[in-house]
């Protein structure tokens, strides 16, 4: 018999104590998103079709490769946490979950990394 009360037993942020800041980590991706995507979209379009060096020449300004770079980064944290929640959610098997779990990790840091590392090149060697 246990003498906490009600509220002493649920306080915290679940089970595994990350539950409110991984919640709170989606939505504020998520808001960033709103607009970044607009900040980036609009250079982005204006460079796409029009060949390589109207690329490198967009995201040589200092100000779009910077936008860039905090969209990319967005972007795949937004990604990474929302699939770790539907791993979590619908991944029954205890090992496939682990492994998917790591997989996601893995591969939305190695994307965002490549992604980053693409535009401040871009940026560095203008």
């Amino acid at each position: 018999m246990g003498f906490k009360t009600d509220y002493a037993r649920v306080h915290g942020s679940g089970s595994a104590g990350e539950g409110a800041h991984h919640w709170w980590s989606q939505r504020m991706t998520s808001v960033a998103l709103i607009p970044l995507t607009l900040l980036f979209i609009v250079p982005f379009g204006r460079a796409l079709g029009s060949g390589h060096d109207a690329f490198v020449a967009t995201y040589s300004n200092l100000w779009h490769a910077l936008v860039a770079i905090l969209f990319i980064i967005a972007v795949f944290a937004h990604l990474q946490q929302g699939l770790q929640t539907v791993l979590e959610d619908y991944v029954p098997n205890k090992a496939a979950r682990t492994v998917s779990l790591l997989a996601n990790t893995l591969l939305c840091w190695a994307f965002g990394v490549a992604g980053v590392l693409s535009v401040a090149s871009v940026l560095f060697s203008a």
